[in-house]
C-alpha cells in the first residue's frame, strides 16, 4: 500500500497524468463493497493535500459505511466527454478514516468549510492509465515497489 505521495515520487509522469483526470472534472465514481459483499458504485470527489489523496463524504451516507466496514474501493476517474483524451485513471486500495488532529489538518486544507463530514485517506495499491494512441490501447499499471507495466493491444 503507497500515500499518493509515494506514486509520485516512483511513478511522477504517471502520477501527473492520473492527477490531471482527477483535476479535470469534479466528479467520479468509486465502488465500494456492502454488508452482502456485492458492490455499491457511488459518486464521489477526491483531493490531494500534503501527499495524500482524501475523500470527502457528508455524515452517514452509504459509501463512508461501506469503508468504515470493509476499506477496499476502486476509483474510476470521469472519464470527459466522448473522448479518451488524457486517459481513463483507475485507482484501487484501501481507504483510512480521519480522525483527531490528522482530520483537522486535512479539513484546513479545504478552500471552504466542508462542515460534519467523513474524511478517508485513500491508500493506493494500484493505479492504472488507460490510453489510446495511433488506434492501439496502452495500460500503464502501477503498483508500490513495483515501477510501471505497459501492455499495448
Amino acid at each position: 500500500m503507497a500515500t499518493w505521495q509515494q506514486f509520485n515520487d516512483e511513478a511522477p509522469d504517471l502520477a501527473s497524468a492520473i492527477a490531471a483526470r482527477l483535476s479535470a472534472h469534479k466528479h467520479h465514481v468509486i465502488a465500494t463493497l456492502r454488508k452482502d459483499g456485492s458492490p455499491r458504485v457511488s459518486g464521489t470527489e477526491v483531493e490531494m493535500f500534503a501527499g495524500q489523496l482524501v475523500l470527502g463524504s457528508m455524515l452517514g451516507a452509504r459509501k463512508a459505511l461501506d469503508l468504515q466496514r470493509e476499506p477496499r474501493f476502486a476509483l474510476h476517474s470521469n472519464p470527459g466527454h466522448h473522448t479518451m483524451d488524457g486517459g481513463d485513471a483507475k485507482i484501487s486500495g484501501r481507504a483510512r478514516e480521519l480522525d483527531g488532529d490528522e482530520k483537522t489538518t486535512i479539513v484546513n486544507c479545504y478552500p471552504e468549510n466542508p462542515g460534519e463530514a467523513h474524511f478517508f485517506v485513500l491508500d493506493i495499491e494500484e493505479a492504472v492509465l488507460v490510453t489510446v494512441d495511433d488506434e492501439r490501447l496502452h495500460v500503464d499499471l502501477w503498483q508500490p515497489g513495483k515501477g510501471i507495466r505497459r501492455t499495448t493491444r
